[in-house]
């Protein structure tokens, strides 16, 4: 049996938030091995992302954050796989926005352990791009999984309701760049990156705002 890896998909929809809407791609990260696994997001397509699973139990449905794009197919999965929906209690205001009469399943908090395919993944509470923004650290597979507060070249975008720039320095900062330096970043857009990459560009996000 294959040990635990990491699996990309990729799907595209739409977010809206403050009264605006923009075409969006998302990247799902599936975690796991050949018997379970946890979905990263469930953005847009909960087929797509079944048929990705392959038959493996799906363990968990983690949300980075409840922005909708990053949450829209989540209860559709979870209702075909049986698998719980797990949000911060500090984005249900914002998952309300989306599903009003769907509460997520679980909570998520700072510390929590997820194990899955016997690798273990922490959750880093990391507000600012959301208030209950969290990444998930998986040292074993040199891995962090940081939904849009870490991006390649900076933070993620903080000019929206419920965000605040210098919380998400702060997060970035004190939680995610005293990580090791080797640690890759899978992001929820776009390309990955490393902690490494990023450390430098701290004071440069800090100079500029967003």
């Amino acid at each position: 049996m294959a040990g635990a890896r990491i699996e990309h998909l990729v799907t595209s929809g739409t977010f809206s938030l403050d009264g605006g809407t923009w075409d969006v791609e998302n990247n799902v990260w599936i975690i796991g091995d050949d018997e379970e696994v946890i979905v990263v997001d469930a953005a847009h397509d909960a087929e797509a992302i079944a048929e990705a699973l392959g038959g493996r139990t799906l363990r968990a449905i983690v949300c980075t954050h409840a922005h909708n794009d990053h949450i829209d197919a989540a209860p559709a999965l979870a209702a075909r796989t049986g698998a719980p929906v797990l949000l911060h209690p500090d984005d249900l205001p914002l998952w309300k926005q989306t599903h009003p009469d769907r509460a997520p399943d679980g909570e998520l908090a700072e510390g929590q352990v997820l194990e899955v395919g016997g690798v273990s993944l922490t959750v880093l509470h990391t507000p600012g791009h959301a208030p209950g923004a969290v990444c998930l650290h998986a040292p074993a597979l040199t891995a962090l999984f940081g939904g849009d507060t870490l991006f390649a070249g900076g933070p993620g975008a903080t000019g929206r309701s419920y965000s605040d720039f210098p919380t998400i320095v702060d997060s970035i900062r004190d939680r995610l760049l005293t990580l090791p330096r080797d640690t890759v970043v899978y992001t929820g857009h776009g390309e990955t990156t490393t902690i490494a990459a990023e450390a430098p560009h701290l004071q440069e996000w800090i100079d500029r705002g967003f």
